[in-house]
């Protein structure tokens, strides 16, 4: 097996940990009833669009990384990956299980602009490739929306 399937398979496991490690951390947030009686945006995706995006992203992700990790192996790599793990899978604590609506603006930020370092720092030497992070910028720019309404709307 190449070592790039290597590290899709890696990628592929950590990213969707992540995505379970967040879920677990939510204590039943999106279901909870302090979250269904805020005031949340008119463009608040359904329930089940949630789990599509995010499911989609992080394949798109896994991808994204294991082609950079070819192009551009080392410490600086690992640090952005693992700040932007930890990142991911605290704003679901954060937001859903703290109830802290402000701290989680500022966390989905955080987690944005890592994102966007990624999209504009790492972009340039992947081609084509580099539209593989699009998704999840995107899905942060939207999230951060919802969150941000949410926290000034309550």
């Amino acid at each position: 097996m190449s070592t790039h399937i290597q590290y899709i398979i890696l990628f592929l496991i950590l990213n969707f940990g992540a995505l379970a490690i967040g879920s677990y951390l939510m204590n039943n947030g999106p279901q909870a009833n302090w979250y269904l009686n805020l005031n949340r945006a008119p463009w608040t995706p359904p329930g089940w669009f949630f789990g599509v995006a995010w499911s989609t992203i992080m394949v798109c992700f896994s991808f994204y990384l294991a082609h950079l990790l070819v192009l551009k192996p080392g410490v600086t790599f690992w640090i952005v990956f693992l700040i932007q793990f930890v990142l991911n899978i605290a704003w679901n604590y954060i937001f859903f299980n703290q109830r802290h609506l402000g701290f989680g603006l500022l966390e989905i930020i955080l987690l944005t602009a890592v994102i966007g370092y990624y999209l504009f720092q790492f972009g340039n030497g992947l081609g084509v490739k580099s539209w593989l992070i699009v998704p999840y910028f995107i899905w942060l720019i939207i999230a951060t929306s919802l969150n941000g309404y949410v926290y000034f709307k309550n």
